[in-house]
């Protein structure tokens, strides 16, 4: 059975409605029904998800800005650093004690 396509839209939207009026508090007392009938659907639990994380994001701190040069400091920073080094299993006498992490693995 083919289904229109405007029609599955209309049928989502007619879905979505309910449980955003619900995630918002504006929903009718008449539709709750409606809207808990909905979110038994897939399609109703992935719509209330999505409507919660978008407000989640809108209700969101703004981040401060990061000083001038953060990026440069960090950079110089992370470079002063030692290379990590690879341990050795133990019992493996054909190699050194610790190899750098950027050996060629292929190559041993």
């Amino acid at each position: 059975m083919n289904i229109p396509n405007d029609t599955l839209m209309d049928t989502n939207k007619k879905i979505r409605e309910p449980i955003s009026a619900l995630g918002d508090g504006e929903l009718p007392e008449a539709d709750v029904e409606l809207a808990v009938a909905a979110l038994q659907e897939p399609g109703g639990r992935e719509a209330w998800d999505l409507y919660h994380r978008i407000g989640d994001v809108l209700r969101a701190q703004p981040v401060p800005d990061l000083s001038p040069g953060f990026s440069a400091r960090l950079a110089g920073r992370l470079a002063d650093e030692p290379m990590p080094v690879k341990r050795v299993v133990a019992g493996d006498a054909t190699e050194a004690a610790a190899v750098p992490v950027l050996s060629n693995p292929a190559s041993s």
